[in-house]
């Protein structure tokens, strides 16, 4: 038979449980046991010092708020470490209390405040869309390879051998990426076997950057190495040298203990400039996936799904087959125009009383059909075509050599990143291996004095430039 507090006890875990998560409460909490409650104080006890210091720095608030719910009256928590064979009498060693502050609304010291409820967060992960699982993934020819990886991943089991570590995709905005990472964590997370964590890069660096801050950057290393699955999106905003050291560390520890990493930017390794060598070279030995832009045939698909989601809850709507196919043809841009333009029709339809017909959609959706914008060209992308057209290597086109076969190649390519870009020329200069603005300004006028005389330069100028548009 249990007794008063031992209720009180599994009503402020229950609490505890709903507030942080299940995956949060089984991975700090599982393993907490009540010692007793007297006056205001209430004792608890954690196998580890490791756990002890993580409750006190991350969650002490929360335990507190969800045990004043069932008694106004305690104040004070005190979390000790107990041994693996409990004496009758408690040690003599002081615990280490969290205590409030004395004022008529409780508040606790330091080590829960905002910055580590921030660090808390991060740990605790990202906000995942529901919407967005793998059931409601549509599979077209530019994402199969991605999709059948993320697949791989997420149906895996603790100590299974890791395929593809780690699996890297990339894709520009609206084509999936972040769809297939949060599928692969809520599948992962389904099991209750893997600990899986979604982490927008911003959510690692605030998380990190709020350990420092509040002395508990130890704690956060070791629990971000404790994750079975790290899920990484939109790393191409990593910044600030100390994170992006500690995401290689954890990256290198997790990757060395067998542990899955996957990972989406908008970009492959190779282009992001402002990662570190170590972690590029680390993130290209894994699996790296392109997703390509969406063919008319998976845009049908897409909005297909759309509309039976939305029909999940509007039972009536319907979009005629013409029309899905105009807007198939008519928005190319990305997957996210795509469920605008049917979440504009619905609410159209509904709103007004009226079917949906080809006319409304035309008029509807008139913004989202953009003009074909000229491809936004990287100097990565004029440095692999010229390098190829030439057949010298892309670091040929950095290096300082100075031989007539890689000279010319260096100077259209810098002419192309002046004439097709909006980088300055400090910029591509630095981008060509540290060169002055000079040295690009003069290879810029030296390719414009030769084109205009020189027919076969011409065409094969105008040839990489139609390349690099296309």
């Amino acid at each position: 038979m249990t007794t008063p507090e031992q209720d009180r006890w599994s009503r402020v875990k229950s609490r505890l449980r709903s507030n942080v998560g299940e995956d949060v409460y089984t991975s700090w909490f599982a393993r907490m046991d009540l010692e007793g409650v007297q006056d205001e104080s209430v004792r608890l006890s954690v196998p580890t010092r490791f756990l002890k210091s993580w409750i006190q720095a991350h969650y002490a608030e929360r335990v507190l708020s969800c045990w004043q719910a069932e008694m106004p009256e305690v104040h004070r928590i005190d979390l000790t470490v107990r041994s693996a064979v409990r004496p009758v009498v408690q040690q003599k060693e002081a615990p280490a209390p969290v205590e409030p502050r004395r004022s008529p609304a409780p508040e606790l010291r330091s080590t829960a405040t905002a910055p580590v409820s921030a660090n808390h967060d991060a740990l605790g992960g990202s906000p995942l869309d529901p919407r967005l699982t793998f059931a409601s993934f549509v599979v077209g020819r530019s994402n199969t390879l991605a999709h059948a990886a993320a697949r791989q991943v997420a149906e895996g089991r603790r100590g299974d051998p890791v395929m593809f570590n780690p699996l890297y995709i990339h894709a520009g905005v609206g084509l999936g990426k972040t769809h297939l990472l949060q599928a692969v964590t809520w599948a992962g997370n389904s099991g209750n076997e893997r600990k899986v964590l979604y982490l927008t890069a911003e959510k690692f660096m605030y998380g990190f950057v709020a350990a420092l801050k509040t002395q508990t950057a130890l704690a956060f290393k070791e629990a971000l190495r404790g994750i079975d699955v790290l899920v990484i999106d939109d790393l191409q905003f990593l910044q600030g040298k100390s994170t992006q050291a500690e995401f290689c560390h954890t990256l290198n520890a997790l990757i060395d203990a067998g542990r899955q990493v996957v990972i989406a930017a908008d970009r492959p390794p190779s282009d992001l400039e402002s990662l570190d060598d170590r972690v590029r070279s680390r993130l290209a030995g894994g699996l790296v996936v392109e997703m390509a832009s969406l063919g008319e045939e998976l845009r049908h698909g897409i909005l297909k799904s759309r509309v039976a989601a939305a029909r999940a809850h509007h039972a009536t709507f319907e979009v005629p087959e013409e029309v899905l196919t105009y807007l198939a043809r008519a928005i190319t841009h990305n997957g996210r125009d795509l469920e605008g333009a049917i979440n504009r029709l619905l609410a159209h339809s509904k709103l007004n009383n009226r079917p949906v017909t080809l006319e409304m959609a035309e008029h509807e959706v008139r913004d989202l059909i953009r003009p074909q914008e000229p491809k936004r060209i990287k100097i990565e992308d004029i440095q692999r075509v010229v390098a190829r057209q030439y057949n010298v290597s892309r670091s040929d086109l950095l290096s300082s050599r100075r031989t007539a076969n890689v000279v010319r190649p260096r100077q259209v390519a810098m002419y192309l990143a002046k004439t097709l870009t909006l980088r300055s020329l400090p910029e591509i200069g630095r981008r060509f291996g540290g060169r002055d603005h000079t040295t690009v300004l003069h290879a810029v006028r030296k390719i414009e004095a030769l084109v205009s005389k020189d027919t076969a330069l011409s065409d094969e100028v105008e040839s990489l430039k139609r390349q690099l548009q296309e």
